[in-house]
């Protein structure tokens, strides 16, 4: 950071997870560390900040229009976006495009890097298709996610469109199967809703595209996630969760039924980007043309 860039660290001593005691300090040397591996997957991407101003125990807010007192070297895109309440607004959206537009928003506040699916060059063409997994509220409900995730990845590989996956670092798993910037966001939601309801016929009572809790038997495989103006809280970013868990991708082969979120802490992370690098890299580096797989997903799903 040159000098016009430095973020000041204040009351760096709060404690924002009580449970194992992690600090704003913390926090602020933890993106510090993992700064060459996350932002790559935030530059560029119109970004909603989550506040946290008390630590996990009090209540977060969201601010989606830059705050007056941003630093200037800070850029901003404006988009119009779409209020539950109604009508529309226009918002200039930060953009967190280097370590010390990272490090401001710890100083904000900011626990979980939250940014959208598509980039300011082309706003409503993704960058991916998400499969947001949502286990059930038992005791083998994330092993039962883990195996959902499994039979995701195996009708992607079906139709040739690789997936990576990564905890979600709160209750869930991501799912990411990354595409060329040609389909639009309707394309998208059509195909992930289509595959999950595939998924959904093959193995009744583990998955489900059931909205409500009280409805779902299994795994919701959440195919409405894919959607303009959504967000996704990044890889390698700490989760307001006990434990301070990190949303971390994992090969394949490693997503086994002994898995649990609260396994990647901060440390944890660190230690696995020094040693495998980006393991998310393929879903900037390698995106595939969604038309194909759509094609072959509809002639096995019928």
């Amino acid at each position: 950071m040159t000098a016009t860039k430095t973020v000041n660290l204040s009351s760096a001593e709060r404690v924002l997870f009580p449970d194992v005691g992690v600090t704003k300090g913390d926090l602020f040397e933890y993106y510090d560390a993992v700064t060459e591996w996350i932002v790559p997957h935030l530059k560029n991407r119109p970004f909603t900040m989550k506040r946290w101003r008390e630590g996990i125990t009090g209540q977060a807010f969201f601010q989606k229009q830059a705050p007056k007192g941003m630093p200037k070297w800070i850029p901003t895109r404006q988009f119009r976006t779409f209020p539950r309440e109604g009508g529309s607004r226009l918002v200039d959206f930060p953009l967190v495009n280097e370590k010390a537009a990272l490090l401001w928003m710890v100083q904000m506040h900011c626990i979980d890097m939250n940014a959208w699916y598509s980039r300011v060059d082309k706003p409503h063409r993704p960058d991916f298709v998400l499969f947001d997994l949502d286990p059930p509220d038992e005791p083998s409900g994330f092993e039962l996610a883990i195996e959902v995730a499994h039979l995701i990845r195996d009708v992607l590989d079906e139709i040739d469109l690789p997936g990576y996956v990564k905890t979600s670092g709160a209750d869930g798993i991501h799912v990411v199967a990354p595409i060329s910037r040609r389909s639009t966001f309707e394309q998208t939601y059509d195909f992930a809703e289509k595959l999950s309801r595939l998924l959904e016929r093959r193995h009744p009572g583990k998955v489900t595209t059931e909205w409500l809790k009280k409805k779902r038997e299994g795994v919701l495989v959440d195919h409405r996630q894919n959607g303009w103006g959504k967000t996704i809280a990044s890889v390698y970013s700490v989760r307001p969760k006990p434990g301070a868990p990190v949303s971390t991708p994992l090969r394949w082969d490693e997503l086994t039924a002994d898995v649990r979120p609260p396994d990647f802490t901060m440390a944890v992370a660190l230690d696995r980007c020094s040693k495998h690098g980006d393991l998310f890299a393929p879903v900037l580096e390698d995106p595939r043309p969604l038309a194909p797989a759509a094609r072959k997903l509809g002639r096995i799903a019928g």
